[in-house]
């Protein structure tokens, strides 16, 4: 895996967060355990909607495969060489976020965007979420970002259903120096969802 590799952006402890370039990596983690299983693969915001909805089976993983040879699609979280979280990371103007009838575009600044964290089942409650936020923030720091945008659930501490948390929590990105910008239209699982930025 990557333990020995020098492109992290961001360690702690036992946790090193690095771009996300590994197909075999990113699979572990939004990957199906069927090959020809239709799962999200996180292309539902990378990509049109169109083309996302006519993507199925393998041809899913083939796309994330294509867009890697592009360069890294977000960060991964490790723990020694195994694989124990991710997040999407990328310029909102090339998602689909960009055309977002309920997320708002706040002004004009070339903003990238966090949508989507993911924590690997037997890693939870052990802080792998903030270890991904702060390896996103350093990572579009790095990539020229001047801000980087989030649109967690403001879910006032309420219990979040699992297939839903992938957005965040507002309480997360609080905690990560993010601050509250725009309400959105947006809903999860009964709960708003609210535009944050951190400058970087």
């Amino acid at each position: 895996m990557g333990a020995k590799r020098d492109d992290a952006v961001y360690r702690s402890g036992d946790i090193t967060v690095r771009p996300a370039t590994r197909f075999e990596d990113v699979k572990t983690m939004v990957g199906p355990k069927r090959a020809d299983a239709n799962v999200c693969w996180c292309l539902s915001y990378r990509i049109p909607s169109k083309e996302n909805r006519a993507l199925v089976g393998p041809a899913r993983g083939e796309r994330v495969k294509e867009l890697l040879a592009e360069g890294p699609i977000g960060v991964l979280a490790y723990e020694g060489d195994e694989v124990v979280g991710w997040a999407a990371v990328a310029p909102r103007a090339e998602t689909s976020f960009a055309k977002s009838r309920v997320i708002p575009r706040v002004d004009d600044a070339p903003v990238w965007t966090v949508w989507c964290i993911r924590v690997r089942p037997g890693h939870r409650g052990e802080g792998i979420s903030h270890h991904l936020v702060r390896g996103a923030i350093e990572f579009a720091r790095r990539s020229g970002a001047p801000i980087l945008e989030a649109y967690p659930v403001d879910n006032e501490g309420e219990r979040v259903d699992l297939t839903m948390a992938y957005v965040g929590t507002r309480a997360l990105f609080e905690q990560e120096g993010f601050v509250k910008v725009a309400d959105t239209k947006s809903v999860l699982d009964g709960f708003p969802r609210v535009l944050m930025r951190r400058q970087l």
